[in-house]
């Protein structure tokens, strides 16, 4: 990647363009007294005014931090989110972390880091040196501090496999620790890595407007080359290469990284396969039911999983003539959530006129008399429900078919099983190849084994992997953390799989409570609605080995009264 144009290739001109780069920045920057140094104390956080815009000012022990205030992400204030004692600020919305030392990115979704500033006291006052232009809301993220080759090298170095949240992460993960060889992503999408949380919460038609990188970007900034439209069938690990498109083509790779998400799954009924019957995963999935869902037409979605339901949320306003969900359990996210948080959910969303068959499977999906080839109703129990169209969102399964012949072995599922470095565990000649995001099958924090479909699960196991691949070994450990848009935004975090108890403060059918999911008298999840920054602190007090018992909980104990922000906690920790 050139730092400079061509006719700047002098090691003199380079000096020359570098110390007038640092003079135009220093003369750039204002040196303001932004607060009382009495005003801010150990383990508090502060949002302040910088001129038109805003600085975060964080306080640990005798240290004190400025970053750009705003979460990259989303744009959430940091400062309503949550500070721990060794370092990190954790956004209120969606679980993206920061570094506020430094401004790097510690956890997912964040796609870029903050701003960081010079901060010190003098006269008993904070003073902060910033730029006031990153101190705006719309300058809130900092260019990425990158490594690369500068060269247009294909293949050798990393090839990655597949498009999505983990792709783009592992990108950033390999640059921002220091990889200097060729990145080549290959991919079956028409475009670069998107949001894709985007598609089902606001369906989102337009792929230009979800991309978290162009490709341009990719190639100048990111010194990585992507090829779209292509399909990898299958890897020969011996030769430490890749097959693409039946043998078209092919790639040699040192490290290989299987990022190959899941592909939506449809029920083997009958009436599965007509043309206006949709599953749910892209860019062009979201086309068709954006143009399908228009007023007076009738939508049956077969699943009540959290995809299913943003979808229905998101054409809930549309003025349909109905909307019907067919889902095996009692109420939505039952097995997930618990039965008075389903209920809680369905209630809303009864309101909003959508019609509930739960406990129930589908017999079948009839044609429309005048037209074979369209869905026109699904059999339930006997009973025909009328249908436009239908969405079959009954999950997904790992995309994982490539790997057969390849001699690395595949779980039951169509997972893959890695160890804690998101390494593949099993089969031959599978050195120097990782599997990660919703394919891979690895080690939680309490040793078991699992894979787990969450966005941010995704991004973080990319960041991950791209800084051992980088020479900086990094175990996974982070929590696990989701968000749903469902009339109100629900978050979770925790793995709550087998959970034995569940107690709830506040009112799931008023959409506002705090949900504590237990087993074994051990708090392993929490969900909330309206209650930020709840799940936010869940999330540290789980990752720390902070969180109080259920017991507790339910004695009155408050996740937001726990001190974890002061260096007197962190020393607690070490202890």
């Amino acid at each position: 990647m050139r730092l400079f144009p061509p006719f700047l290739t002098s090691p003199f001109t380079r000096l020359i363009t570098q110390q007038r780069l640092v003079y135009i920045r220093k003369m750039s920057t204002k040196t303001i007294a932004v607060l009382d140094e009495t005003e801010l104390y150990d383990g508090q956080m502060k949002e302040v005014d910088f001129e038109a815009g805003k600085v975060l000012i964080s306080r640990i022990g005798d240290k004190i931090h400025a970053t750009s205030a705003f979460c990259t992400h989303y744009g959430a204030p940091l400062a309503k989110g949550v500070l721990t004692s060794d370092g990190r600020v954790v956004c209120p919305w969606h679980g993206a972390c920061f570094n506020v030392c430094t401004g790097d990115i510690e956890d997912a979704p964040a796609p870029s880091a903050l701003h960081s500033f010079k901060a010190h006291i003098t006269n008993g006052k904070i003073h902060v040196t910033a730029n006031p232009s990153h101190t705006l809301k719309d300058n809130k993220s900092r260019q990425p501090k990158l490594s690369s080759t500068g060269n247009d090298s294909v293949g050798k170095g990393v090839v990655i496999i597949g498009g999505g949240s983990a792709t783009f992460h592992a990108v950033e993960g390999l640059r921002e620790n220091g990889y200097k060889l060729p990145i080549t992503i290959l991919t079956k999408e028409p475009h670069t890595p998107i949001d894709r949380t985007k598609l089902s919460k606001a369906l989102i038609t337009d792929a230009s407007k979800l991309e978290l990188l162009t490709a341009a970007d990719l190639k100048i900034k990111y010194g990585t080359t992507i090829r779209l439209g292509v399909e990898v069938t299958s890897i020969d690990p011996a030769k430490k290469e890749v097959i693409i498109d039946n043998g078209k083509d092919s790639l040699l790779y040192e490290t290989l990284v299987l990022a190959t998400g899941g592909a939506p799954r449809r029920l083997p009924v009958e009436g599965a396969n007509l043309e206006n019957v949709y599953t749910f995963r892209g860019i062009a999935d979201s086309q068709k039911v954006d143009a399908a869902a228009k007023e007076g037409k009738r939508m049956v979605v077969i699943g009540s999983s959290f995809i299913s339901m943003e979808i229905v949320a998101a054409v809930s306003k549309r003025k349909l003539a109905s909307i019907d969900v067919i889902g095996m359990e009692n109420h939505p996210f039952e097995a997930v959530l618990g039965t008075e948080v389903g209920q809680g959910l369905q209630k809303y969303h009864e309101s909003q006129g959508v019609g509930f068959h739960m406990a129930t499977r589908v017999d079948k999906i009839i044609p429309q008399e005048d037209n074979p080839t369209l869905a026109g109703g699904v059999v339930v129990n006997g009973t025909t429900l009328p249908a436009d169209f239908v969405i079959m969102g009954v999950g997904v399964a790992p995309a994982t078919e490539y790997l057969k012949g390849s001699g690395i072995d595949v779980e039951k599922d169509g997972g893959i099983k890695v160890d804690k470095y998101l390494r593949v565990q099993s089969g031959t000649d599978r050195k120097n190849i990782y599997a990660i995001g919703d394919i891979a099958v690895y080690p939680q924090l309490s040793g078991d084994y699992t894979r787990i479909e969450h966005w941010n699960v995704a991004g973080n196991h990319g960041r991950a992997a791209g800084k051992t691949i980088a020479g900086s070994p990094q175990p996974f450990v982070k929590i696990p953390v989701f968000w749903s848009a469902q009339g109100q935004q629900l978050r979770y975090c925790g793995v709550g799989h087998g959970y034995d108890d569940v107690f709830i403060k506040g009112s799931p059918s008023e959409m506002k409570f705090i949900a504590y999911y237990g087993k074994r008298g051990k708090v392993i999840a929490v969900a909330s609605m309206q209650n930020d920054p709840v799940v936010g602190k869940a999330s540290e007090l789980l990752r720390l080995g902070l969180m109080p018992s259920l017991d507790e909980i339910k004695a009155g104990k408050d996740l937001l009264s726990i001190d974890i922000s002061t260096e007197s906690t962190l020393q607690k920790v070490v202890t």
